[in-house]
C-alpha cells in the first residue's frame, strides 16, 4: 500500500478528480490503479478566495515496487504505515488477578476496553453516574441552578469530554497509531465514519452519550465490571506497592495493578493521594474566559464568499498572542456553532466551558482566551497550590455572578475599555442558568487581565471583527488542564515511588482532551497486561 501526501484540490472538485490526480501523481494506467481510500482530508482556508481540500491518500497499485521506483524523488509517496492495533499481550485463562480502574473518562474507558479486549476482566470505579443519568443531574445545573457535586460535567461516566464539543484531535506524539485506534472504536460505537479521515473530527454531545454506552456494553460482554457511584476514598500502599483501594462506602478491594485515570477536577483524590505520599508536583495551567461571536462572523473571517459552504461546515480559529507582560495569550477548546456551559464540580464555585453538537449550528461560536501561568511564578508553595488557585478564582466568578450559578460577564467593548457592562447588546450569551453582567477586572489576577486586553485587538487582525464590541466574555475558564501532574517512570509507566500505580489521562497531568487522554489511556493499559502476562 502507498500513501500519497499533499494533493491539493479546489474547494469544488468533481468526484474524479482525485482520481485523475493519483493516476498523475503516480504515472500510472488505469488499469495499474487497484483501489484507493481517504486517510486524511484536511482545509486550506489562507486565501478565502481559493480554498483547497488536502488529501492524504492510501493507495493500492500493481506493480507497487516500479511505482515507487519512478517515484522516489517525490517526497509524497511513500509506503503507507502499518496504522492496524497489536495487542501486546492475551491474559492466560488461569490469570485471576483482575486490575482496577479508578474513573471512567476517556483515559479509563479506553484501558478499560483494551484490558478487556486482552482478556484481563478489568473492574471499573466510577464515582458519578451512569451517562444518561449523569445527563439529567447536568441539566440540573444548566436548567435549575442546582449542583451535584458527585454528578456533573466533570465527574461520571465518560468524563469531562461528554460535554464538549467531541474534538478527537491532537497535537500528541503517536508513532504507534494509537489515535487511529480510537477513532475506529468510535466508528464502531456508532461515531460517523467520517471522523477517520477529516483533519479536525469531532463528534458532538449527544452523539457522545450513545457511543459511550454502547462502548461500556462492549467491556461488560468482555467479562469486565462497571460500578458507578463508587468513588475511591483511599488508596492502601504497603512498602511502596499498591495493595488496594477503599470506596467511601468502606469496603476494601484488593488489587496490586491499580489504574488511576481521574480527571483534572478530581481535588478530593488529589489531596488524598498526597495525604499518602504518592509523588505529585504542581504544573502548569491556563485560565481566562470564555468568548462568544456570532458564527456567522467567524465564517466570513474564515471562508469569504465560501462561508456555510455545505462541506466546510462551522468554521473554526486557533489563536496566539504574546502580551508585553510575557504572559502568552490563546484561543482554548474552540467550540463552533456551540454553547459556553457550567462545569462547576463544587459548591460556591463558577467554572466555564465549551460544548457543541455534532450539527454545530448554534448561532454563537465560543473559545477560550486564556493566560498561561506557572507554578513558579504564580502558584509557588506545596504540589497543591495551583487546584487552591483555581478554587480562589472559582470562588471569586460565583461571587460576582450572584452567588446563584449565574456566571459574571462583560461586552468584549466595555471590557477593553475598562468599564462595567449594563445590557447585552446583539450577541446574547448561551451560558445558563445566566449570565449577570458586571466588570470583569478584577475576576482574574491583573497580568491575565491586562494581557487579554492587550490580545483581543491583535486577535481582531486576524480574525476581522473578533474585538466585536456586541461580543460577550464569560468567566471564568480554570479547568483547561489538571494543576498537578502524578510523575511516573518513562519505561513502567508506574507512579515515581509507588509500584501498582499506574496514573494516566488529563488528571494525572499526561493528556489534554479526549483523544490524547485515550491514547495514554492504551498505553497505560498495554503497561499494565504486560505485567500481568508475566505473572508480576
Amino acid at each position: 500500500m502507498l500513501r500519497l501526501t499533499e494533493l491539493k484540490l479546489p474547494l469544488e472538485h468533481a468526484p474524479g478528480e482525485i482520481k485523475a490526480t493519483i493516476l498523475k501523481q503516480l504515472g500510472i494506467a488505469e488499469s495499474d490503479l487497484v483501489s484507493f481510500t481517504i486517510f486524511r482530508r484536511g482545509v486550506d482556508a489562507r486565501k478565502s478566495h481559493a480554498i483547497l481540500f488536502v488529501y492524504t491518500l492510501e493507495v493500492e497499485v500493481r506493480n507497487e515496487t516500479n511505482v515507487l521506483a519512478r517515484c522516489k524523488k517525490n517526497p509524497h509517496v511513500k509506503i503507507a504505515p502499518d496504522t492496524g492495533y497489536h495487542f501486546v499481550a492475551q491474559a492466560a485463562t488461569s490469570s485471576a488477578e483482575r486490575p482496577v480502574i479508578v474513573g471512567l473518562g476517556p483515559a479509563g474507558l479506553f484501558a478499560g476496553l483494551i484490558l478487556a479486549q486482552s482478556g484481563f476482566k478489568p473492574l471499573i470505579l466510577e464515582r458519578g453516574k451512569a451517562v444518561r443519568e449523569r445527563t439529567k443531574d447536568t441539566f440540573g445545573l444548566w436548567r435549575q441552578g442546582v449542583l451535584n457535586p458527585e454528578s456533573n460535567v466533570q465527574f461520571g461516566e465518560g468524563g469531562a469530554g461528554t460535554f464538549s464539543d467531541g474534538k478527537l484531535y491532537s497535537q500528541v506524539k503517536d508513532p504507534k497509531h494509537y489515535g487511529r485506534k480510537v477513532l475506529q472504536e468510535f466508528v464502531k460505537a456508532g461515531a460517523p465514519e467520517e471522523i477517520l479521515y477529516v483533519s479536525h473530527p469531532h463528534i458532538g454531545t449527544f452523539r457522545l452519550v450513545g457511543m459511550v454506552e454502547k462502548m461500556r456494553e462492549t467491556i461488560l460482554a468482555l467479562g469486565g465490571e462497571i460500578r458507578f457511584q463508587s468513588r475511591v476514598d483511599d488508596i492502601e500502599v504497603e512498602h511502596g506497592q499498591v495493595q488496594g483501594v477503599v470506596l467511601a462506602s468502606g469496603e476494601h478491594i484488593p488489587t496490586r495493578h491499580l489504574i488511576l485515570a481521574v480527571g483534572h477536577s478530581a481535588r478530593d483524590t488529589f489531596e488524598m493521594i498526597h495525604k499518602r505520599g504518592i509523588y505529585i508536583e504542581a504544573k502548569p495551567f491556563s485560565i481566562g474566559f470564555r468568548i462568544e461571536h456570532p458564527q456567522s462572523l467567524i465564517d466570513r473571517a474564515r471562508y469569504g464568499n465560501h462561508a456555510e459552504h455545505p462541506l466546510l461546515g462551522a468554521a473554526d480559529y486557533k489563536l496566539v498572542h504574546h502580551a508585553k507582560n510575557g504572559r502568552s495569550v490563546y484561543s482554548f477548546c474552540m467550540c463552533p456553532g456551540g454553547t459556553v456551559v457550567a462545569a462547576a464540580s463544587e459548591a460556591g464555585c463558577v467554572v466555564t466551558n465549551g460544548m457543541s453538537q455534532y450539527s454545530r449550528n448554534e448561532r454563537n461560536a465560543n473559545s477560550g482566551i486564556v493566560v498561561g501561568i506557572s507554578p513558579e511564578q504564580d502558584y509557588p508553595g506545596d504540589p497543591l497550590a495551583g487546584m487552591e488557585f483555581q478554587r480562589k478564582w472559582e470562588a471569586r466568578a460565583y461571587e460576582l455572578g450572584g452567588s446563584n450559578y449565574q456566571a459574571p460577564g462583560q461586552l468584549i467593548g466595555d471590557f477593553i475599555q475598562g468599564k462595567p457592562s449594563t445590557a447585552f447588546g446583539s450577541v446574547q450569551p448561551s451560558y445558563t442558568p445566566g449570565v449577570h453582567l458586571c466588570d470583569l477586572s478584577n475576576a482574574l489576577p491583573e497580568y491575565a487581565i491586562s494581557a487579554i486586553r492587550e490580545a483581543l485587538p491583535e486577535f481582531a487582525k486576524q480574525i476581522k471583527g473578533f474585538d466585536l464590541p456586541d461580543g460577550v466574555l464569560t468567566g471564568v475558564e480554570t479547568r483547561t488542564s489538571s494543576p498537578i501532574r502524578i510523575k511516573r517512570e518513562d519505561e513502567s509507566l508506574q507512579s515515581i515511588n509507588t509500584q501498582g500505580l499506574y496514573p494516566t489521562g488529563e488528571g494525572a497531568g499526561y493528556a489534554g482532551g479526549i483523544l490524547s487522554a485515550a491514547i495514554d489511556g492504551i498505553k497505560v493499559a498495554e503497561a499494565v497486561a504486560l505485567r500481568l502476562a508475566a505473572g508480576n
